[in-house]
């Protein structure tokens, strides 16, 4: 029998065996015992020298043929193969689509975000707008545009985290209040806006007071404004955030840059104004801050105080987060507890 007689005899049983062959095991076994470098094909091959030289080349071809078409079949068996197990996994993991899927947790904004959200949406829908500025204040516009010029003792009442003589962080967002008045054109209307943000103090962190907190200060700037009008929108505020059932109260107090100057109180959310421990048996729990901007804040951002005036305030959101929802300890909103943040999913 010549080696092209084996080479063909090789060819017919082989092809045989591939096509019989039941897993991918023992067809990778039959790859390398026919492909292989001891294989029937690369024997015949290295026999080739035995032959006349006449008839190398067109065993040589044959040869490489017989080692393409092998190849080939076992490559199409692999994937028949790879096919059929595909199939019967398929067969036996069968899933059921209509089965619910696994609940993915998502994330929401934190409690402190919320509130200020709902503010801004409130004041938004009120014609403010909403203004942002740098944390890294001036002293000119932290201080002395709001009435505290240099040494005024009023200064103690915000111990504040000087970087320089004249740089500060800032202890409240009313610098904001006084650049917005420096570039406002009253020509065009009013000025009403609220500046959210984070302020400093140097503060020891307890319960109820922290080192870094945050705040939201407004004003509005125009002719013909009256405290009817501060008490109106202080109002609204709190039936907002609190609900209807709660009123508010102003009382008589200080600030450099207002005068005359108001506390806000609300009714008391644990007794509803009958008096408790929480309010001090008051019936009413103080909220923020506010008056009628001082003629000498108009005067120093260039605007007239004989022609106009407003009313400005400032409220503290991590505050009415405190008082909405009972917690007693303001540092629980700063420890990133995602037990306790938890409680405070947003609705819809």
């Amino acid at each position: 029998m010549t080696l092209k007689d084996q080479l063909e005899k090789i060819r017919q049983e082989r092809k045989q065996s591939i096509h019989d062959v039941g897993d991918l095991k023992n067809l990778d076994a039959l790859r390398v015992e026919l492909l292989g470098k001891k294989g029937p094909i690369t024997q015949a091959l290295r026999s080739m020298k035995d032959l006349p030289a006449e008839e190398r080349p067109q065993f040589g071809q044959f040869a490489n043929k017989v080692r393409d078409e092998l190849k080939d079949a076992i490559e199409s068996k692999r994937d028949e193969l790879k096919q059929a197990v595909l199939n019967r996994k398929l067969q036996e993991e069968k899933i059921d689509v209509t089965l619910p899927g696994t609940p993915v947790a998502q994330g929401q904004p934190h409690v402190i975000q919320q509130i200020v959200d709902q503010i801004e949406d409130l004041f938004m829908g009120m014609g403010y707008q909403v203004l942002s500025g740098p944390e890294v204040e001036e002293d000119k516009y932290n201080f002395e545009m709001m009435n505290l010029p240099k040494d005024h003792p009023a200064r103690d009442m915000q111990d504040t985290f000087y970087i320089t003589k004249e740089i500060l962080m800032r202890t409240q967002t009313s610098p904001m209040q006084a650049r917005a008045m420096e570039k406002h054109d009253f020509s065009q209307g009013p000025l009403k806006m609220i500046s959210p943000g984070v302020v400093y103090r140097r503060d020891t962190d307890d319960p109820t007071h922290s080192h870094q907190f945050h705040q939201v200060e407004g004003i509005v700037i125009d002719k013909h404004i009256t405290m009817a009008d501060l008490k109106g929108t202080l109002q609204l505020v709190a039936h907002e955030l609190f609900g209807d059932r709660f009123d508010i109260r102003l009382r008589p107090s200080y600030f450099p840059f207002t005068e005359p100057s108001v506390e806000a109180d609300i009714t008391c959310f644990n007794c509803d104004g009958k008096g408790c421990a929480v309010c001090k048996h008051t019936g009413w729990i103080e909220v923020l801050g506010s008056g009628m901007v001082h003629p000498n804040v108009l005067r120093m951002a260039g605007v007239d105080p004989d022609v106009y005036g407003g009313f400005a305030f400032g409220l503290g959101p991590d505050r009415f987060a405190m008082l909405k929802y009972g917690v007693d300890d303001i540092r629980n909103f700063y420890l990133n507890d995602v037990r306790f943040l938890t409680q405070f999913a947003k609705k819809g």
